[in-house]
């Protein structure tokens, strides 16, 4: 497993160049990102953060308004398959996903299903996708057998994983980030790749920075809540 864990502060787990991917040092996290100045400086980010607005979030006027999937209770709902559904603004995610998974060098994109799953097909079938980008899916209950084709463990499937590569792990909506947590874990305890991002399309700024932060996750969103709703 390569989360990296201590007291005082939380550490990314890298593999030592010329040694065996189980043999890692420990290099500290050093800032745990949220937008990217990349992505917040694009042209038609603003385009994105308007469509979420309409296609995804309702204000419930107090903060027990909706009991999210995690049992918390928000003011705030986010809904963001419509979002994923849109021509445009699909279109838009997979731009901006793109423009980040490139500049973190990942061979692979995927995530936990259900919200990685059509997301993570909006960036590799987007026109910005690198062309040996490949995609795949964590189960959150894996079945008794792994893929015939691909040789990937129970659970995982789509492209295989069985050649090492980095990884960028999706995301529609960020709460605590736990579930992206146990995509990264099931990824680093069943394969040799090394996952060296998390992505969400929103963040809801409800401890997901800090939970990526302590197991040592990079973490970023395309938009924060804060950008479509103030508290």
């Amino acid at each position: 497993m390569l989360l990296g864990f201590t007291r005082r502060r939380p550490f990314i787990i890298r593999a030592v160049e010329g040694h065996d991917r189980k043999f890692m040092r420990l290099t500290p996290c050093i800032g745990t990102m949220t937008v990217h100045d990349d992505v917040r400086n694009h042209e038609r980010w603003p385009r994105l953060v308007e469509l979420i607005r309409d296609l995804a979030f309702l204000d419930g006027g107090h903060d027990e308004a909706f009991t999210l999937a995690s049992g918390r209770q928000s003011r705030w709902f986010f809904d963001t398959k419509p979002v994923m559904m849109h021509p445009e603004a699909g279109a838009l995610l997979g731009e901006l996903l793109n423009l980040r998974i490139a500049a973190l060098g990942a061979k692979y994109v995927g995530g936990l299903e259900l919200g990685a799953v059509p997301l993570t097909a909006l960036v590799i079938g987007s026109p910005s996708a690198e062309t040996d980008l490949r995609g795949f899916m964590v189960r959150k209950q894996p079945k008794g057998r792994g893929g015939r084709k691909t040789n990937n463990p129970p659970g995982i499937e789509g492209s295989s994983l069985a050649e090492p590569g980095d990884v960028v792990i999706v995301e529609d909506v960020t709460t605590t980030g736990g579930s992206s947590i146990q995509a990264v874990q099931r990824l680093h305890e069943a394969t040799d790749c090394r996952v060296v991002a998390v992505i969400s399309i929103l963040d809801r700024q409800e401890g997901a920075h800090e939970a990526f932060q302590a197991a040592g996750i990079p973490f970023e969103c395309l938009v924060n809540r804060s950008d479509i709703a103030q508290a």
